[in-house]
């Protein structure tokens, strides 16, 4: 019979893994939606769509224990991601191919964990720092490896700005590890929506982006997909996850969304990878793993 330690741990990961697989599919979704709006229309919409799906929490959301404390790490976080994610991302998925984005994903769960040793006194040990330096190799291969095409017109500088998302991201995990601990994850994604679609709509004041006046129902679905099952369902999924485990177990399953995103990417935008590509992808996934391989340190904590 399973414990309740069995069941949590199981808990969590069917709803990390639910997570990827939302998350996996949004690079597919906006790709989809960029054909017909502008990228920020795109992330400003899906943002409100999200916020409108937070509404009725409102109240609750007034019980909650918030102390000033909270405040500026709240502010940083959201200003991580959707803010500066998404404003580098966007621009990505104009330029690079949704697979050769998602593939940047994979350094994320590295980047979270040397952020961990630098800012909350985790450490980092030399398999870790190897790992990195495989992924970021097998990263820089598969965008030197890239060809011009329709889906990726310019595809290394799109998965240089893909990695500054991921930078974005890696801030964004520490502070949310951080912030799961006396907020629940429903007020934490509520926040990220609600300063986000904020930050979007000055944005697009600001640039004078073209807002449609009229979309068609692919378009207005793309967007409604994209607030109310990645918005709102991923992040709230992915909060929810990191609230149950360390923010580097959370963090791996990260390396599941290009798996995800390739998959959708072949049988709806018929994009395809090279062999010297899928090579690249392998030594991604190898360093990745490298890093995530803790049988070492468990033999030494038996000596």
């Amino acid at each position: 019979m399973l414990n309740k330690y069995s069941v949590d741990t199981l808990i969590s990961v069917f709803v990390l893994l639910l997570a990827m697989l939302l998350w996996g599919s949004s690079f597919v979704a906006m790709k989809f939606a960029f054909t017909e709006l502008e990228p920020m229309v795109v992330v400003f919409g899906r943002l409100i769509v999200a916020s409108l799906c937070f509404l009725p929490f409102i109240r609750s959301f007034y019980q909650l224990p918030l102390k000033r404390s909270h405040i500026l790490p709240l502010i940083c976080m959201s200003l991580c991601e959707p803010c500066l994610y998404f404003l580098f991302e966007a621009k990505a998925l104009e330029l690079t191919s949704a697979s050769q984005a998602s593939m940047i994903t994979t350094m994320l769960p590295l980047l979270v964990a040397l952020a961990a040793g630098l800012f909350i006194n985790e450490s980092i040990n030399r398999r870790v720092v190897s790992g990195l330096v495989l992924a970021a190799i097998g990263a820089v291969w598969l965008s030197l490896g890239s060809t011009v095409s329709e889906q990726a017109p310019r595809p290394i500088l799109g998965n240089f700005l893909e990695f500054l998302a991921m930078i974005s991201a890696t801030g964004y995990i520490i502070l949310l590890k951080k912030l799961s601990s006396s907020l629940p994850p429903l007020f934490l994604t509520a926040m990220q929506s609600f300063v986000g679609a904020i930050f979007f709509l000055l944005v697009i004041l600001f640039t004078g982006t073209e807002v449609p006046k009229n979309i068609s129902v692919e378009g207005f679905l793309s967007v409604l997909y994209l607030g109310v099952f990645v918005s709102v369902g991923a992040y709230g999924l992915y909060n929810f996850g990191v609230s149950r485990v360390p923010a580097n177990q959370a963090a791996a399953f990260i390396n599941l969304i290009p798996v995800f995103t390739i998959i959708l990417g072949f049988f709806i935008l018929g994009e395809r990878l090279t062999g010297w590509q899928l090579a690249a992808c392998l030594l991604v996934f190898v360093g990745v793993m490298i890093s995530q391989d803790n049988s070492v340190d468990r033999r030494q904590e038996k000596r």
